[in-house]
Order: structure tokens, then sequence, then C-alpha cells
């Protein structure tokens, strides 16, 4: 498991954020998926942090 949160080119649908999410906390990526679902619905906040961890996060190799 990498010290570091970066995207993953592996477990990646769009971008890879929640893959590499999964990566980083050693879990499946279908829960980071649905913890991001689950974020949209009271406020619709998740599609935000998601661009936000896109261009923060470095490419994974």
């Amino acid at each position: 498991m990498s010290n570091k949160r970066t995207l993953s080119r592996q477990n990646g649908m769009i971008a890879g954020v929640c893959g590499g999410l999964a990566e980083r906390f050693g879990i499946s990526p279908l829960l980071v998926r649905i913890a991001f679902l689950l974020l949209l619905i009271p406020g619709g906040i998740s599609p935000v942090i998601y661009l936000i961890l896109w261009f923060v996060m470095p490419n994974g190799e």
C-alpha cells in the first residue's frame, strides 16, 4: 500500500480519483464510489470534491 494518494490507472473509471483513494486506504473502489454517491444526495458537494481531488492528486505510475 502506498503512503501517497495517487490517481489510479487500474481502478479508474473517469479520472481514477475513487480508485486511487481506495488503493490508499486499502478498501474496495466500489465503497468509495458509493460514498461519493451518498455525498451527492444531501447537498451535491461530491462533484466539487471530486474535481478538486482530480487536479490535486498526482498521477499513479
